[in-house]
């Protein structure tokens, strides 16, 4: 027998807006999200289990167990709705390595525990010379629950 989500989108709306908290930290169960949600950039993906492969170069800095590193995306969530979320401003990283973009994660901004809460891959990879600037659209990235 199959069961139906009686909340529908609303529920997944506050999963969302928590997972993408934009300041101070939310709680789901268990794991607490702290803000900001930062991009890390990929140059191989991940999985489930495994963190994909961050780049190094230029002016990025990877994402590691602290708070530092990434594409800080602060307050940049519009509000969720029909269960999805995207980001409301463009996103951008300066003085990029040479380097070809496949994928990204969004990890929170823990200072001593960050956590990886969601992966994907772009629609299309994005290669940079060295020194250009890597922008993601605003509404670009989207989280959607089904």
């Amino acid at each position: 027998m199959a069961l139906s989500n009686i909340s529908g989108n609303a529920f997944c709306d506050v999963i969302l807006t928590a997972l993408h908290v934009t300041s101070g930290t939310s709680t789901l169960g268990t794991i607490t999200v702290t803000a900001p949600i930062k991009i890390a950039l990929l140059s191989a993906a991940g999985n489930q289990t495994t963190a994909g492969t961050q780049i190094s170069g230029g002016s990025y800095v990877a994402i590691g167990s602290g708070s530092t590193g990434g594409i800080n995306t602060s307050t940049n969530w519009a509000a969720a709705s029909g269960a999805s979320q995207a980001t409301n401003a463009v996103l951008s990283q300066t003085n990029m390595p040479a380097v070809t973009v496949t994928s990204i994660e969004l990890w929170d901004g823990n200072g001593t525990t960050s956590k990886r809460t969601e992966f994907g891959n772009l629609t299309a990879s994005k290669t940079t010379a060295s020194g250009d600037t890597l922008s993601f659209a605003s509404g670009a990235i989207t989280s959607a629950l089904a």
